[in-house]
This record gives C-alpha cells, sequence and structure tokens, in this order.
C-alpha cells in the first residue's frame, strides 16, 4: 500500500490553447515540484503525441509508466532535492463529443483512461475511423457519449471512461447549456459503468453532494492543465496499491477505500461557479439572475448560467448531506498565488517567482508547503506574511470574488492595509 497524489485529467503541446513546451520532460519535472507521484499521459489519441509517449516512456508498475533515465537525467539536475520523487504515467485522452440527443445539440467533455499502450492504440485506431485525430490532442467527435462508452468497455475490462468537469456551462454532462439533467438521460443503457465523477474547477463535493443521482459515483479532482505549472491545482489521494488496477479499484468498487479524498481548488476561483456575462463585466449571483429573467442588466442578452445555479436547479437535497461514497476533501490556492498575494505582485513577476523556488529549495514540495510545513519553518524562509497567507488559506480564512463566464475568480488572503502592516512589522523586527 502506498499514500500517493494523482492529477490524471491533463493536456499535451498537441491540443488547442495548450503550452507549446507541454511534453513528458516538463510534466516530470512539474510533478516532482508540485507533489504529484500519478500523473494522466493526456492525449493518448493523438498519433504524435502516443508516438512520443512510447519513444520517451518504459512499463513501470502494472499499468504504470516511467520516463526513461536519458530523458529524465537531463531534467534531474532541476529538481531541488527535497521535491525528488519517483513519477508515474497512466494513459488517458479527453474527448469532446458533439451530437444531437433528446431534440437537443449535446456537447460534452469525457475522460477516457487506458490500462496499456495495446488498449490505447486500440481506441486511437476505432476513434480514426470515426472523425479527425490529428488536428487537437483532445479530438472532437460527432460520437455519442454512450457510444464511447461502449467503445472504451469493449478495448479492455479495465479502461473505463469518467465524465470531465461535469458542471461546466459549455461542455459537460450537467452543463447548463448542452448538458443533460440526468446521467441516465446521457449514458442511457451503460449507466451503471459510470462509477466515478470530475467535479472540475468550479464546484467542490460539498455541491455535488446535493444531488442523489450522483451517490453511486465518487468524485475525483484534477487540474485539467494545459500547461506543466498549473499541474497538481487539483488532485486525489489515494492509498492504495501503486498500480493503475490499485487506482482503478478504488474507483470502481463501492467497498474499496483506496481513493482517501481530493485536493480542490476554491470553487469561487474556477471560470463558471457565478452566472454573468464577460463582456459586459457583470457577475450575477443565481438570485439575480432569477430577478433578471437570465438577462444581462447591462446589454439584455442571456447571460451565462454557472455552476452554482445550475447544481441549484438540479439539487434534491440541503447542503452538508453526504452520499454513500462520499470522501473528505481539502480546498487549496496555489502557492505562487499565495506568494502573491503577500508580496502584492503578479503570479509570474519575478519577486513571487524567487520566493516560489525557495521555499521549494528549502522545504520540499508545494503541496507539502500547501497542506503540511510548520508555519515556522515557513515564516522562517519566506516572511511573516507569507507565512500568514498560508495560515489563513489552511483555515479557509480568505475572500474570493468568484469567477464567471469564463473569467477566474480573484483571490484575496489581505487587504493592502494589512500586508503593509505585517511587512512594516517584519522590517521592524
Amino acid at each position: 500500500m502506498a499514500k500517493f497524489y494523482a492529477d490524471l485529467h491533463i493536456h499535451s503541446k498537441y491540443s488547442r490553447a495548450t503550452s507549446k513546451a507541454l511534453d513528458f520532460e516538463a510534466l516530470y519535472l512539474w510533478a516532482q515540484l508540485k507533489g504529484i507521484q500519478v500523473i494522466g499521459s493526456g492525449d493518448f489519441v493523438h498519433p504524435a503525441w502516443l508516438k512520443e509517449f512510447k519513444e520517451k516512456l518504459e512499463a513501470a508498475e502494472p499499468g504504470f509508466y516511467k520516463l526513461k533515465s536519458k530523458y529524465a537525467k537531463a531534467v534531474d539536475a532541476q529538481i531541488p532535492k527535497g521535491c525528488r520523487q519517483d513519477v508515474r504515467f497512466v494513459l488517458s485522452v479527453e474527448i469532446s463529443s458533439i451530437y444531437k440527443k433528446l431534440d437537443k445539440v449535446r456537447k460534452i467533455h469525457n475522460i477516457v483512461f487506458a490500462p496499456d499502450v495495446k488498449t490505447a492504440e486500440k481506441i486511437q485506431t476505432k476513434l480514426g475511423k470515426i472523425g479527425n485525430i490529428h488536428s487537437d490532442g483532445r479530438p472532437i467527435l460527432g460520437l455519442d457519449s454512450r457510444n464511447l462508452l461502449e467503445i472504451v468497455l469493449e478495448s479492455n475490462p479495465k479502461s473505463f471512461l469518467v465524465p470531465a468537469h461535469i458542471w461546466t456551462p459549455w461542455f459537460a454532462l450537467l452543463g447548463s447549456k448542452s448538458g443533460f439533467d440526468r446521467i441516465e438521460d446521457c449514458f442511457g443503457d451503460l449507466t451503471k459503468h459510470i462509477f466515478a465523477l470530475e467535479t472540475g474547477l468550479s464546484s467542490d463535493p460539498l455541491m455535488n453532494w446535493r444531488l442523489s443521482q450522483l451517490d453511486s459515483c465518487v468524485l475525483i479532482s484534477n487540474s485539467d492543465a494545459h500547461s506543466a505549472s498549473k499541474l497538481g491545482r487539483e488532485a486525489n489521494i489515494f492509498d492504495t496499491e501503486f498500480s493503475y488496477d490499485g487506482m482503478y479499484n478504488a474507483l470502481s468498487d463501492p467497498k474499496d477505500k483506496g481513493l482517501t479524498g481530493t485536493l480542490e481548488f476554491f470553487p469561487e476561483e474556477g471560470k463558471y461557479h457565478y452566472d454573468g456575462h464577460r463582456d459586459c463585466k457583470v457577475r450575477l449571483t443565481p438570485k439575480e439572475t432569477i430577478k433578471n429573467k437570465g438577462l444581462c442588466p447591462a446589454c439584455g442578452k442571456p447571460v451565462t448560467v454557472g455552476v452554482m445555479s445550475r447544481v441549484e436547479e438540479l439539487a434534491d437535497r440541503k447542503e452538508g448531506e453526504k452520499g454513500k461514497r462520499a470522501r473528505p476533501f481539502y480546498s487549496l490556492v496555489p502557492l505562487a498565488e499565495v506568494v502573491s498575494e503577500a508580496k502584492g505582485f503578479g503570479p509570474a513577476s519575478k519577486a513571487v517567482q524567487e520566493v516560489f523556488y525557495h521555499l521549494l529549495q528549502k522545504l520540499g514540495n508545494e503541496l507539502h508547503i500547501l497542506r503540511d510545513a510548520p508555519i515556522e519553518d515557513i515564516k522562517a524562509i519566506a516572511g511573516d506574511v507569507v507565512a500568514e497567507g498560508i495560515k489563513r488559506m489552511r483555515e479557509g480564512k480568505l475572500q474570493i470574488a468568484p469567477g464567471y463566464d469564463g473569467e477566474y475568480g480573484k483571490v484575496k488572503l489581505f487587504t493592502k492595509s494589512e500586508r503593509e502592516s505585517l511587512t512594516k512589522q517584519m522590517t521592524l523586527f
């Protein structure tokens, strides 16, 4: 048995709107900086990416793959000693299905997992006959989600499908714009083979527990990273056999307790938490949307209905009630954002990046710093303001202007005067 963090939904440099530097070496590097031991490969249906997978990776534990030493060695020097650990990959891909069902156009994203390269190739060949798998790492296919699930199940008894970020308005199982109201409406006679659902950045388990129809599924959380530095912003905590089977059993078997919890964004930080209209800079709560009859008060056009409203619409119980497969969850703010708040500069600024890397050098990986490192140790290395920021984040003492219509939410850990006062105290000391 092993305890490990897994981030199972990512992309490659072959997906649209992703970093061109998103290759296996970058994922191997950033997984260690973040504290992630198992990563989804992303994009395995894309011919060039699967070719690269076969060239650069080799089999490790059953169903797990590792970077070959000649590629790993080129990166190892950039990894602080306290962050170094084994990194494994599992075969995964996100598929975008656009099709008509029950008199409406549906746009659904699903994540598919395969236990080995041979199975991945089988799925790739089948999907290659249905649509274009060359132009985008996340292929867009005119394929019913139920039929995609059938292809996955036929490829291997251990292949499985997880509906992705299930609440996103435009591309998700329960999304307000092009999703369904019930899992059964999407997957029909194969619904019993759906045993895990991905919460997405704009929702957390607490919100999902309000729907009794989701009780038979376990909830997972992943970064959906489009660049390697975004790895681990959401992740899963496993305590199970270190193998594909270990994870598969923890997700598929209701009696298996191998998935012990998830790491979450504060859902307000996600891009679709509230309703709104980005072009007009209008952000609305569910009540305000109802009051405005679903229209933007600035331009009169329909607003994008976000996750909070949609959960409210489909929920059949009060907040706080849990299903049988509920797991604990822990809400985090990425370390660079905490340092950014403490310093008053952007997350990508030199001042913030220097503190970020200094913390990794001295204390270990990001998840260890955010969750477990003693506050006194953080204070000794990064100062009072950063330490206080992490303390507040752990206690959930923060303010967030919620995200809406594709805009990320904005986290506030300090007011300007608090930051100045803490900095002044530090200088005096």
